[in-house]
């Protein structure tokens, strides 16, 4: 199945894509910030964790200088620059020593309390650029050591460019995994719309062979939401069916019963003879052509736009040809016909009837030769799904600007020859019924060229 813009496939994968990548990015967004949350809030927990254990570790001796060993369980403060960093400072008068962890090669500059205020735990926490260039995350606090209450100021740095590292990673995996599961799910997504729209190709194909004559209504088993669509278009295309078959009967009908008084007018206008017999003779012929062809107009209107039919074109050529041959032994006929078959998408008399009347007339006014060829649409300048034929003599033919007129019913453009003047006229009309083109040229042979463009079925 086709994806266009005016396909519903295409607005229905097109909208679900949009839908899975809006969903994705959300759901994106959503654990990044709550992987990040947590993160933040281990780190500052852990941070807290060591601040307490070394506020437990580390005393003052009698002569008022920072004393301790503190062991807070992680090799990474003893590290030279690892980014993980403690220090003890004092702050209170009478009190001395700066005790630090071994990964502090540095002191850490701590911002004046005017511009980071302790809070009411007395702690307060900042960011700071560490000893390596890294981003430190800062907890600090004042404690009280002894009843002389000397205070020292206790800090523990971690590694808050490290902690962003690991979240970046994260963040790139998930990503990761959310855009190879994006393109799965919408690449099955696309698929079971692809596999669940099918019916309706199937439907679309059922159409295309009523169309085209090889089917009479629409076979298969169908979905429930499309059994429904299937059942009307079959008792849509059986009603036309009946409509069609209701005007071919009444037209026969109208035929059948004018055919009598018709016939009748005639035998008598030939029996009454003189001037007025001729006169009725003449009328009542034409009145007999007028029926014909308007019953014959309305028959191939009532079943143009129904369902196709498919009339083989070269047996019917062929056989035409020969019977024409024989009708007229003097004139020699020439056939040449494609070895690829057509078919003719209306029915056979119509067809018929515009074979009849061009040779008719071509045998009419040839002097020795008509040609019939035929070409398919493969083999015109373009491949429309059409076919041509062309029935050509080497008679007097037709001046260019006359060939129009000559198409105008009962029009003759010599008295010499006997007719009624509607046979190219008839031709003209039943090809206009059918969508096609009646061309009237100047022959190679020298006569005319009479071109019919008719549509084939596929």
């Amino acid at each position: 199945m086709r994806l266009a813009p005016r396909s519903l496939a295409f607005r229905v994968v097109a909208f679900s894509t949009v839908w899975a990548i809006v969903a994705l990015i959300v759901i994106y967004t959503v654990i990044a910030a709550l992987y990040r949350q947590t993160s933040e809030r281990g780190f500052e927990s852990l941070l807290s964790a060591h601040l307490f254990n070394l506020i437990g570790s580390v005393g003052v001796s009698e002569t008022g200088i920072l004393t301790g060993a503190p062991n807070l369980g992680d090799l990474r403060f003893s590290e030279p620059n690892s980014g993980w960093y403690w220090a003890v400072e004092p702050v209170s008068p009478g009190l001395s020593g700066i005790v630090r962890s071994l990964s502090m090669t540095r002191a850490v500059v701590s911002p004046p309390v005017s511009e980071i205020a302790f809070n009411s735990a007395f702690q307060r926490s900042y960011s700071v650029q560490g000893p390596a260039g890294e981003q430190l995350e800062v907890l600090e606090s004042e404690f009280v050591l002894d009843t002389k209450n000397r205070i020292a100021r206790f800090r523990v740095m971690g590694n808050r460019s490290e902690l962003e590292e690991e979240i970046g990673v994260f963040e790139r995996r998930l990503l990761t995994y959310l855009t190879l599961f994006g393109f799965g799910m919408i690449a099955i997504n696309a698929l079971a719309i692809l596999l669940g729209l099918r019916p309706l190709g199937r439907v679309r194909e059922a159409l295309a062979m009523v169309r085209e004559g090889r089917a009479h209504r629409l076979d298969g088993t169908f979905p429930a939401e499309i059994e429904p669509l299937a059942a009307e278009t079959n008792a849509l295309i059986e009603n036309n069916r009946r409509i069609v078959e209701r005007s071919r009967t009444q037209v026969g009908n109208l035929a059948h019963s004018l055919k009598t008084p018709l016939a009748v007018l005639l035998n008598e206008a030939r029996a009454l003879g003189g001037a007025k017999g001729e006169l009725i003779t003449v009328q009542a012929s034409a009145m007999q052509g007028q029926v014909e062809h308007y019953l014959q107009r309305a028959r191939v209107a009532a079943q143009r736009d129904s369902v196709v039919f498919r009339t083989p074109v070269l047996p019917l050529l062929r056989r035409m040809a020969r019977v024409i041959e024989k009708l007229n032994p003097g004139t020699r006929m020439i056939v040449t016909l494609p070895t690829t078959e057509i078919l003719f998408a209306g029915e056979r008399e119509d067809l018929e009837e515009i074979l009849g009347n061009l040779l008719e007339n071509a045998m009419k006014w040839a002097r020795s030769t008509v040609r019939i060829s035929a070409e398919t649409g493969a083999q015109q300048e373009k491949a429309d799904l059409r076919f041509s034929i062309a029935i050509e003599d080497d008679g007097p033919g037709i001046p260019e600007d006359k060939a129009k007129e000559a198409m105008k019913r009962g029009r003759r453009l010599d008295e010499t020859k006997p007719g009624t003047g509607l046979g190219l006229a008839i031709v003209a009309d039943l090809v206009n019924e059918y969508g096609g083109k009646f061309l009237l040229e100047r022959s190679a042979m020298g006569g005319l060229r009479a071109v019919v463009q008719l549509r084939s079925a596929q």
